[in-house]
Formats: structure tokens, C-alpha cells, sequence
């Protein structure tokens, strides 16, 4: 009668019986409308101040932060973003109601080169204060339009007052840490080849560096040796993926151990003798088409050829052989081209030999003068590659050319190849601070565990942090420069521009001239001042002092307001975050540059627990991301727009999170049948409950038997039977298991374990089982009373474990029952210790159950019987669990009219068409159908129900 929320009305009776009926009601509507009702339900959350509200519930309760890791306010967000913010909001919705108090601060990224990138793209010639100006606008712009839209995705916070790394506050922390790091003595000035942006014309970090596949032009080149035996009779050969740095070769680097060969090769008639790693003789074979003519001429370890001179290709000057321990032997000749302008390994060779640095490109990525090559002065040094392998050609010097498939770092923001350039710029000592980072990886969670790994790979192989940008928009380097242009770093001046920015802003740095700044903070004449910036990964890598420091509702202890501490002047003591919680780039991102600040700072991590989570991708395995090039929508506002902020939170809990997340308009269609599926048992729930007053119904399941006290004069009494006491006791399972999950923050297992219980133990068995109690029997009976008991449990247990992810559907549920108040108020259901074997009692039933239906299966296609309604079936039960339960239990239980019990030794069930009329008020087919003068078409059940209803309506 009742099947999907839905009542069919049974064929013609003598009289229409449905009135009598206890169908469920509910104004809980069956149609979602999530796109619709949720900003109703937002609205109410704002007026009520729900975030505060919840706040002040928790106010004495144990302390759990998780620290908001800053997205960048430069766009609109995407579902990448919306997966990362949703996870931080099942933590903190799900720790609240573990009993914690959980306070959320969202913060933004607001300077840096991905929003200055956009202002310079749109206006071009600005002054770096005008930059700066239209920088700030376009972050806050984004800051209030993404501020609503995680709004609208259902997650709570304190988005009145969000941390924003613009704040003049916030610049000064920077500077503040920034003060202790030259204290320290980790900051300091030099000149060496660092990850430079033509597409930005600014350094880079390695975590703004992204890697592409691409196809270049990799050559075979000799170099003539001048020195030695073998002057003027062989030439050493080197391959290089980067043609364009030859002119800045400065040497060759050779392994000390292995084993070099002089061998005569042919091609084509033409002969060459060459110096190269024996090892490597069958692949410059393969790529050259040089073919060995007999043996080698000689052989030896390259450690014998150390200090060789060989002769630059195509300009006047020689290349010594130095030997060095990072030659490979995997590709090319094994004898390395170096250009100590140009890479980091090349540097460290040059330094140690006493090189001079040449790295004969400008800003924008083209050659100059100090090329040697006047006709190239001015080239887009990849444009150029073309012209440096013809000039080999044109000399005599190329061996060979090749298509390179290989990995190349690009800019993360311009999208361009970068180069590595020789600049000066200023650094962090990584060394300094490598052991101790390490050290405080261990004392950290990892979730998923190789994050460990992953992050210690990362700080083993890191070289020093480059740390001066030469861009505008950004908090000022606090570097000061005396009269003959030395660099001055001084932590009590740059404390007190901290002071200045505090009360002034950051722009103080680009609107005062070097006198008026000087004059400001008390330096003397002559000191003048830059305007580079300092890279935003410290901006936000210090987001643990000028946060987690600086709020006092991120402490335990009384809760003060911001202002209050800020005018009082206390400092907050350090406090690690409970958990950062962020995509797997940030290994090299935000995770790490928070680390070192944080070892810099206060000697330790600045988290106890380090959550990681895989990219958003399609079922292709596309990465979907912001600055991508993926052509399908991206952003959450469609999919919040077409399926409703929980259908998009659903997704985020349906998938581990610890792997890549897949994606796809196809996974929403499924998931809308998931979320259909729960909605509607929380509406039957519901439904089931209308005439249910929670104090009559409270106590019947207070006196709870021991485990031999299972009798039918308990069911007698207070109307629970078996499949009552199965129900609870599969929900405290369900509540323990998602405890547990929501605990472990695998929210993927919450959403299965909620999904099985209102698929296959509410829906399939409890609710359809229960189904004649509930509508047929009198309103007041014990048994129906019993199982609206455990049905109120169970609404009251389900909205509150489907809060923190189906934030608006278990508040609009929750609001439809008698409860008050707002869900996100209340806490997770505790399980109970239920000990009476209900479980293996039920397993029992539901085995025999499936041999009734497999004889009603076969009854029903040989047309005995239209339904299981009309079957009389015999049991032969092998189990003694049907002897110890009354045949009208069993009857519901199975969902049968007629019944007959046999003992048995093996399980089996016979099935004929019942001699019993069928009831026109419950349809089951009854004995007692047809005996009464007065409702001959009802079974005694409903007889006795409809005449004391008509005798409570005289």
C-alpha cells in the first residue's frame, strides 16, 4: 500500500477502507528542490547565527582547529576547490558533533603572481603602485564572490571575519617572522641560476614550477680537444637538451669512476674520433647513425681526463673536463655540457672550479651581448634553438640531432618554459633548517601514510629557498641598501616596518620615496630601498603565527574577541593546528613552506595531523583544475545550480578521498538515486511518526532483558518483537561504524554504511516488514507504538550522522520532526550495549525467508498464485529460532498470510493457493475474513480497529 512513499489504493471493496488506514503524514516533501530550498535554509542559518550559535554550545568542550589552507582569490570556484573546502567542512561539522569545539577560519591568498598576472593581462603600463591598487580590488572582488559560494556549498565558519593575507595586520606577521629569519641567520643575498618565468619576468619557487610534456631538439656536439694526448686528434662528444645554453658552456663533467673510450666511428664515408663513456657507445650509435670501426683506441675512468681542455664549439674559448658525481649514465654520452648560469648542478661545479657565472639572457627569457653571437642578440632563447643546431651544422660540430620527448618545468601562472637563469636574489638557508624539518615530519599524522614520504622526498632534495620576486604585488622584501648599494638586513628595522604596515598598509613601501621611508623608520642618509616582494608561499607559510597566533578563539581558554587581545597587546602562545587538510601538490606548497617556517620559528610542525587529497578527475583521468585546459564545466556554481549543494557534498563523500577523485556528470545521475533513496526513508521515518508523542513511546525500550530473557510475554507487553530489537540493534552498529569513520576521517565509509542502512536494513526489510503494523493495526497498539519508538531513534540517529554531509537535507528532516532547534546543534548518537542475539536470530529468518521465496517464485510463475499474499505456505524449518517465535510474528516477518511451521532437518517450503478470503481493509488472506455480520470483508484485526474508530466517531 505504501511503497516509495507513494499509497496504491486497493481494487474495489465493499466499502473503502482507506480513511481507517494509519498511512504516514508529512509535509517533508518527496522533491527535493536542493537547488531551490537550500538558500531558504541559508538565509534562516544567517539570521540565526547558526556558526556563533554552535560556537557558544561547544564553548568549554576540547579544542580541535583545523587551519584553513588559503585558496588564491582569483577566480570563481571550481570543483577542485570545492572538494577540499567540502572535506575541511565534514571535519569540522563531524568533530563538533564528536563534542568537540571546532572553530572554522577561512582564509584567502590575496597578493602574488596569479592576480597580478590577470591585472597586468588587462592594463598594461601600470605603476607598481597602480598594480598594486588594481591587485587589491580584484582579490577582494573574488574574496566576496567565493565567500559565497563555499557559503552556498553548505560549509560553516566565521566568514565575517576571514584571515586575509592583504591585511595590514597580516603583512605584518609577515615581516614579523621575516625579522626572526634574519636573526637566524637563514636569509641571505647571491647570485645563482634560480627557476626563472620569461611569461612573468620574475623568479620562482619550486612549488610554483609545473612540469609538461613536450618534444625538443636534442643534439650530439663536439667539442676538439686541446690538451693532452689526444690534441688535435679526437673531440670529446656531449648531448644537450637545451641547445640554446651552449654559448653559455664554461666546461664538461665526466664520472671519476666510469669507464671513458677514444673510438674511431664512419657515417656516410665520414670519420670522427670521440671521447665518450663506453656505456653510452650502443645509444650515440643508435641516434647518430656513427657507426664504431674496430676497438677502441684506448680506455680509461674518467677521473684521468680531469682537467682536460676542449674547444668551444663555435666561439673563441676552451672547456675544462672536470669530474663530478651527478653524471649519469642513462642518457646522452656521459659527457656533460655545463653552463653554471644555467642549471643548479652546473652552479655548484662552476663555484667549486672557480667559474665565472654567464648566463647571457635578460628578463624576458632573450640573449644578449655576453652570447657572443650578435645576431641572435635580442632572441627568444627557444625560438633560437633552431639557429644554434644550424650553426653546429655550418662549423662542422653536430654529430647528430634528435625529437627529445621529455618532462620540462613550465610557470605555473604564465604557462611558459622557464629557464634557469643566473639573477641575484634572496634566499632562505634550507640547510640550516633541513634536519630539524625532517625531524618534525615525524612527529606528525600522515593521512594517507605516504604523505611522509612524500613530504621527506621533497625537504631531502630541496635546495635553498629563493624568496625575492620582482613583482609588484606582494608584501615588500624588507631589504634596505646602504650608499655603495650592499644589501642590509637588520630584524629591528624590518620589526619596525612591521609596525609601520600594521597601522599603514604595505603600499607605505611603494608610495613613500627613500627619504620620507628612511625618515619613518629612523635610518639614516643615503639608505634607499627596492621594490621586490617576497614570495607568496611565505605569505601563507606563516599563516600558523599570523592566525593560529593572533585568534584567541583558535585557543582554549575563554573566548575573546580579536580586537580585544590586539589592544591588550598579548601574544598568544604557538599552537599547532589539529590538521592541515589539502590537495597532494602541497607537499611542495603550503605543507611545506608552513613546515620550515614553522621549524624557523618554533621548532616544530606546525600541525599534528597532515591530510592529503588527490586532484579532481574526469573518468579519463583529466586533471580538472582552474588553470587547466579542461573544456568541460568546472565550475561548482553549475553542478550547485543544477543538483543542489548536497548532491556536490554526496559526491565528496562517496570517494576516498585519499586517491584521485573522479568526476563526471554521469557519477551525479547515480548519486541522485542515492541521495532519492535516503531522502525518502527519512520521509517514511517521518511519515511513520505523525500521531508518535515522544514521551508516551520513550520508555519501551528502557527495560531492556539479558540475553535469556528473550519471551514472548516481553513482545506481549510491550509490543517489541524481534525485527524491533534487530533494527536498534543493526543502528548501533551503524553509529559505532560511523563514529569510527568520522573519527578516521574516511567519509567515504560514513556514506556506505548510511547508504546499506536505509537501503537494505531500513527500506528492503525493517520498514516493508513493518509495513502492516504500522498502517493496519490500531493506532495505539503496542506494537505499532514499539515500532515507532525505534523509528524515532532511528530519524533522530540518521539526520544527526548525515548532518555534516548532507548539511541541508538532515536540517530539513530534522525540522520536520517534533525535535526543535537545529541539527547542527546536536551531537552523534552514542550506540548502546545491546547483548540479546537479535542479529543471529534475524540471519536465521531471513535464510528461510529466501527458500519461502524461491517456492512462492516458482508458485507464481506456474500461476498458482498472483502474489505471496495469496500463498499458504508450509515451512520446514531446520531452525529453532521459528519455534521460539509466535507463526503471527513470523507471518509479518515474512510477509505472509497463511503459514504453517514444520520441523525439520533440512530447509524447504512447499507453496498452494489459500482457501482464506482476502481482507478488504490489510489484503492479507485471513480465517477470520467473512465470519462477521457486521464488516464480513474484514479479517478480526480490522475489524476490531474500524469499529473502535467508528465508535470514537459517534
Amino acid at each position: 500500500m505504501w511503497s516509495c512513499g507513494c499509497y496504491v489504493a486497493p481494487p474495489a471493496m465493499s466499502q473503502n477502507y482507506k480513511e481507517t488506514l494509519n498511512l504516514p503524514r508529512t509535509e517533508f516533501p518527496m522533491k527535493a528542490n536542493l537547488a531551490g530550498r537550500e538558500p531558504e535554509m541559508l538565509k534562516m542559518w544567517e539570521e540565526t547565527r547558526l556558526y556563533q550559535q554552535i560556537q557558544k554550545a561547544r564553548e568549554n568542550r576540547e579544542l580541535f582547529v583545523l587551519h584553513d589552507g588559503p585558496p588564491f582569490a582569483n577566480g570563481d570556484v571550481h570543483m577542485g576547490t570545492a572538494l577540499n573546502k567540502i572535506l575541511k567542512d565534514f571535519v569540522v561539522k563531524s568533530q563538533t558533533m564528536l563534542g568537540k569545539r571546532a572553530p572554522y577560519v577561512p582564509g584567502w591568498d590575496c597578493h602574488g603572481l596569479p592576480i597580478e598576472y590577470k591585472v597586468v593581462k588587462e592594463s598594461r603600463g601600470l605603476s607598481p603602485l597602480e598594480v598594486r591598487k588594481k591587485s587589491e580590488a580584484f582579490a577582494r572582488k573574488y574574496v566576496d564572490i567565493q565567500r559565497e559560494q563555499f557559503k552556498r556549498l553548505g560549509v560553516f565558519g566565521d566568514w565575517e571575519n576571514p584571515y586575509l593575507t592583504m591585511d595590514p595586520k597580516y603583512e605584518a606577521e609577515i615581516l614579523r617572522a621575516f625579522a626572526v629569519f634574519i636573526e637566524k641567520g637563514l636569509v641571505y643575498q647571491s647570485k645563482k641560476p634560480v627557476f626563472w618565468s620569461t611569461g612573468a619576468q620574475t623568479a620562482l619557487a619550486e612549488a610554483e614550477v609545473e612540469y609538461q610534456e613536450r618534444d625538443d631538439t636534442a643534439v650530439y656536439v663536439k667539442f676538439p680537444i686541446v690538451s693532452g694526448e689526444w690534441k688535435g686528434k679526437a673531440n670529446i662528444a656531449i648531448w644537450t637538451t637545451t641547445p640554446w645554453t651552449l654559448p653559455a658552456n664554461l666546461a664538461i663533467a665526466v664520472d671519476p669512476k666510469e669507464i671513458y673510450v677514444v673510438q674511431q666511428f664512419q657515417r656516410d664515408g665520414a670519420s670522427e674520433t670521440l671521447l665518450l663513456a663506453e656505456k653510452l657507445v650502443p645509444q650515440f650509435r643508435a641516434n647518430t647513425k656513427f657507426e664504431p670501426v674496430g676497438e677502441p683506441l684506448e680506455s680509461f675512468p674518467g677521473s684521468k681526463i680531469d682537467n682536460l681542455t676542449a674547444r668551444h664549439p663555435f666561439l673563441d674559448r676552451d672547456s675544462t673536463v672536470f669530474t663530478a658525481s651527478f653524471v649519469t649514465m642513462d642518457t646522452g654520452t656521459g659527457c656533460v655540457h655545463i653552463a653554471p648560469g644555467h642549471g643548479e648542478d652546473d652552479y655548484l661545479l662552476g663555484r667549486e672550479k672557480g667559474l665565472p657565472i654567464l648566463s647571457p639572457v635578460d628578463d624576458h627569457g632573450r640573449f644578449t651581448d655576453e652570447a657572443g653571437l650578435p645576431n641572435l642578440v635580442g632572441k627568444y632563447v627557444f625560438d633560437a634553438n633552431v639557429d644554434i643546431v644550424n650553426l653546429l651544422r655550418e662549423r662542422g660540430m653536430l654529430l647528430g640531432e634528435q625529437i627529445f620527448h621529455h618532462s620540462y618545468p613550465y610557470c605555473w601562472r604564465s604557462k611558459t618554459p622557464i629557464i634557469f637563469r643566473n639573477v641575484e636574489q634572496f634566499f632562505i638557508r634550507i640547510d640550516e633548517l633541513r634536519s630539524k624539518a625532517l625531524n618534525a615530519v615525524k612527529t606528525v599524522k600522515w593521512i594517507p601514510s605516504w604523505g611522509e614520504n612524500r613530504i621527506s622526498g621533497t625537504i631531502e632534495s630541496r635546495p635553498d629557498w629563493v624568496i625575492s620576486r620582482q613583482r609588484s604585488w606582494g608584501v615588500p622584501l624588507p631589504v634596505f641598501y646602504s650608499k655603495d648599494g650592499k644589501a642590509i638586513l637588520d630584524a629591528n628595522t624590518v620589526r619596525q616596518l612591521a609596525d609601520l604596515v600594521a597601522r599603514r598598509g604595505s603600499n607605505i613601501w611603494f608610495e613613500l620615496n627613500d627619504v620620507d621611508l628612511a625618515s619613518a623608520l629612523g635610518l639614516p642618509e643615503g639608505i634607499t630601498h627596492r621594490n621586490d616582494t617576497i614570495d607568496v608561499w611565505i605569505d601563507s607559510g606563516v599563516s600558523h603565527k599570523a592566525v593560529l597566533q593572533t585568534r584567541p578563539e583558535l585557543h582554549s581558554g575563554d573566548i575573546l574577541e580579536p580586537e580585544d587581545v590586539q589592544q591588550a597587546g598579548v601574544e598568544l602562545p604557538f599552537r599547532p593546528a589539529d590538521m592541515y587538510l589539502e590537495a597532494t601538490d602541497q607537499h611542495r606548497g603550503w605543507f611545506q613552506s608552513s613546515l620550515l617556517t614553522s621549524v624557523a620559528l618554533n621548532d616544530r610542525a606546525p600541525y599534528k595531523i597532515c591530510v592529503t587529497h588527490g586532484f579532481v578527475v574526469d573518468l579519463d583521468g583529466k586533471k580538472i583544475s582552474k588553470s587547466g585546459t579542461y573544456d568541460k564545466p568546472m565550475a561548482a556554481d553549475h553542478f550547485v545550480g543544477r543538483h543542489g549543494a548536497d548532491l556536490v557534498r554526496l559526491w565528496a563523500s562517496s570517494i576516498d578521498y585519499t586517491d584521485d577523485v573522479p568526476f563526471s556528470e554521469e557519477m551525479f545521475t547515480r548519486l541522485g538515486d542515492t541521495y532519492r533513496r535516503i531522502r525518502n526513508t527519512l520521509r517514511i521515518l517521518v511519515g511513520n511518526l505523525y500521531d508518535c508523542d515522544p514521551k508516551t513511546v520513550a520508555a519501551l525500550y528502557e527495560r531492556r532483558s539479558n540475553e535469556k530473557e528473550v519471551r514472548r510475554s516481553q513482545t506481549a507487553a510491550t509490543g517489541v518483537t524481534l525485527i524491533d530489537r534487530w533494527i536498534l540493534e543493526r543502528l548501533d552498529h551503524v553509529i559505532a561504524a560511523c563514529r569510527a569513520a568520522y573519527e578516521a576521517y574516511e567519509f567515504h565509509k560514513v556514506y556506505h554504511t548510511l547508504n546499506q542502512f536505509c537501503a537494505v536494513d531500513l527500506s528492503s526489510l525493517y520498514i516493508d516488514i513493518t509495513k502492516d503494523r504500522m498502517y493496519c493495526d490500531g493506532p495505539d497498539s503496542s506494537r505499532r507504538r514499539a515500532t515507532q519508538a525505534a523509528m524515532r531513534k532511528i530519524f533522530d540517529a540518521l539526520c544527526r550522522l548525515l548532518a555534516p554531509i548532507l548539511a541541508f537535507t538532515a536540517e530539513e528532516a530534522w525540522r520536520y520532526s517534533e525535535a526543535g532547534g537545529s541539527v547542527h546543534l546536536q551531537e552523534f548518537p552514542e550506540p548502546q550495549d545491546r547483548h540479546d542475539k537479535a542479529s543471529a536470530q534475524v540471519a536465521e529468518l531471513l535464510r528461510l525467508r529466501g527458500v519461502i521465496g524461491q517456492a512462492i517464485e516458482r508458485a507464481r510463475q506456474e500461476k498458482l498464485i498472483g502474489n505471496a499474499l495469496e500463498a499458504a505456505v508450509v515451512l520446514h524449518s531446520d531452525s529453532d529460532v521459528t519455534a521460539k517465535i509466535d507463526k503471527e510474528e513470523l507471518e509479518e516477518f515474512f510477509i505472509l498470510s497463511d503459514l504453517t511451521i514444520r520441523q525439520a532437518k533440512e530447509a524447504s517450503a512447499s507453496v498452494t493457493k489459500t482457501s482464506y478470503q482476502k481482507c478488504a481493509r490489510c489484503w492479507r488472506h485471513r480465517p477470520a475474513v467473512g465470519t462477521s455480520k457486521t464488516h464480513p470483508d474484514l479479517c478480526d484485526r480490522c475489524e476490531s480497529v474500524v469499529t473502535a474508530l467508528e465508535k470514537t466517531a459517534r
